[in-house]
């Protein structure tokens, strides 16, 4: 099916969500996510036609008693993922293009947290950077809250900026704190932790 020439609307509802600190890799199917302070990255090959999107909601990872949430939802853990998944699926990493999105600043938080977007930003356009990886497009920053979807076989991506309103930043806030909540319930306390060297 060649999703490109349907309207918006139609490609939103064919797709397949990404959830924070989640990724996935489709041959056709579009992907699609909903960010506030958090990051997508789209990361397309145009001559395998592979692609995929990720979502994450921290910058790196933080040592302490929550390193296996933290991996999970860092852009460290989110970047690699897609990058090794990509290159199994035949994509050469010398090919590899971005597009990147979010970063917004949408709930009214004091202390460190209001640059969670910020630094999600910049951490995507360095790693990138470092990997060599262009990017080719990006809306970062701001107010909003992002919709964005992703053609996989095309690398064709859209974002609609949506203006935030206390029901938007709720729905984002419930969804990234329920996903987190959920990586906390799956962890089971460890008896005897055995450390090599």
């Amino acid at each position: 099916m060649d999703y490109s020439k349907l309207p918006s609307r139609e490609i939103e509802r064919l797709a397949r969500n990404i959830h924070p600190g989640a990724w996935a890799i489709e041959p056709e199917r579009p992907l699609s996510t909903l960010l506030g302070s958090c990051v997508a990255v789209c990361l397309y090959d145009p001559m395998a036609r592979v692609g995929g999107l990720n979502h994450f909601m921290l910058p790196n990872i933080r040592r302490g008693s929550n390193d296996d949430v933290d991996t999970l939802l860092s852009g460290s853990y989110a970047m690699e993922s897609l990058l090794n998944a990509l290159l199994m699926k035949g994509a050469k990493k010398i090919r590899l293009q971005a597009k990147a999105f979010g970063g917004g600043t949408i709930i009214n938080t004091t202390g460190d947290s209001l640059s969670i977007g910020l630094r999600n930003a910049n951490f995507t356009r360095e790693w990138l950077d470092r990997e060599g990886i262009p990017l080719k497009a990006s809306d970062f920053l701001g107010p909003w809250s992002r919709k964005v979807l992703f053609l996989p076989n095309t690398g064709d991506a859209f974002s609609r900026r949506m203006v935030t309103n206390m029901a938007t930043s709720d729905v984002i806030a419930r969804e990234e704190k329920a996903y987190a909540d959920t990586l906390l319930q799956q962890q089971k306390p460890i008896a005897n932790k055995v450390e090599l060297f």
